[in-house]
């Protein structure tokens, strides 16, 4: 009777008998397979299931009932009122409708003071955080704090800053006096300007934080070079800083474009867009949800405020995917 020896080399590797090693990767499937219990599928399922079918009723099924509601007459009241009428309402927005035009000035010029004054602010202090001074959190906490509240709440603090007769403006300019008060709100030639004051005081603190975290990734190698180039602090930002911020400066491009568009809660809090004020969301909302409902009419107002914020957010999209297959 024989039996088989195995014999080893000394410091040879031990070779596994046939079958071994599939019969480890069944065990490591198998092992796999019990982490994810059928409680564990049913919780991923509801927890990835119910944010999105959320998602898809209350944005991109609402989105496209607008695109269709926007090529008929609605009231609102039973859905056989509903008539088609092709673009007879956009024809009436173009031609018709006093208020259009001075919408979109209203949102140009907001795009205009965000982006000329509360960006080029927040640079500044983002410049001067990243300069690790004393305090650095407090200033950044107290400067980001405008972002996080509601913007109902920031329209109710200006309301008191701008109050005629107590408010902190007119008291600190005299005019708050009978004979010398300054309407801010109700003065069809000032109240665009007062609210776009709060708008910039809230989009100061969001630039701030977007170009804090550029002035983050920026090599320090590039700042030593600098200096040993001979360069002061100025020289250093215009020339090596900023050129560097260029993918920075394209998402607070994007950003702000896509704040003067979806420009809403400041009016509506101040003066609920009354004469000087008019923004396109304005006239959304007058149109759909005011006293003479005209949802086919509001939602042809959305769907030029849709067509106009894709054409910003597209390009940047296909660039932005460019340029990470290039990486």
């Amino acid at each position: 009777m024989s039996t088989d020896t195995t014999t080893t080399t000394p410091g040879a590797a031990a070779v596994p008998p046939p079958g071994a090693a599939s019969d480890d990767n069944k065990r490591a499937t198998q092992s796999h397979r019990r982490l994810l219990t059928r409680r564990d599928r049913i919780t991923l399922a509801v927890m990835a299931g119910v944010p999105t079918i959320l998602h898809v009723a209350l944005v991109w099924v609402t989105a496209l009932a607008s695109i269709a509601l926007a090529f008929t007459t609605w009231d609102g009241i039973g859905f056989d009122s509903i008539k088609w009428v092709g673009l007879e309402n956009f024809k009436e927005l173009f031609t018709n409708n006093p208020q259009f035009w001075p919408a979109v000035q209203h949102n140009v010029i907001w795009f205009v003071v965000l982006i000329l004054l509360p960006t080029p602010f927040g640079l500044f202090l983002a410049v001067q955080l990243d300069k690790r001074i004393r305090f650095s959190r407090v200033y950044q906490t107290a400067l980001f704090l405008p972002v996080v509240m509601s913007l109902a709440v920031i329209g109710f603090v200006w309301q008191l800053i701008y109050n005629p007769d107590t408010g902190l403006i007119n008291s600190v300019i005299g005019a708050n006096k009978p004979g010398h008060y300054i309407d801010w709100i109700g003065d069809p030639n000032l109240n665009l300007w007062a609210i776009l004051i709060a708008a910039s005081w809230r989009h100061t603190g969001y630039m701030m934080i977007l170009y804090l975290a550029g002035l983050k990734s920026v090599d320090p190698s590039l700042r030593e070079a600098a200096a040993l180039d001979g360069a002061n602090e100025w020289q250093t930002f215009k020339s090596v800083i900023f050129p560097t911020l260029r993918p920075t400066n394209t998402v607070v491009l994007v950003v702000t474009i896509i704040e003067a568009l979806r420009a809403f809660d400041l009016v509506f809090v101040f003066n609920k867009g009354a004469q000087g004020t008019e923004l396109l969301s304005i006239l959304v909302t007058n149109n759909i949800i005011g006293e003479s409902s005209r949802i086919g009419y509001g939602s042809a107002i959305a769907v030029v405020l849709l067509v106009i914020s894709l054409a910003v957010i597209i390009p940047y999209l296909v660039a932005t995917f460019r340029k990470e297959r290039r990486a």
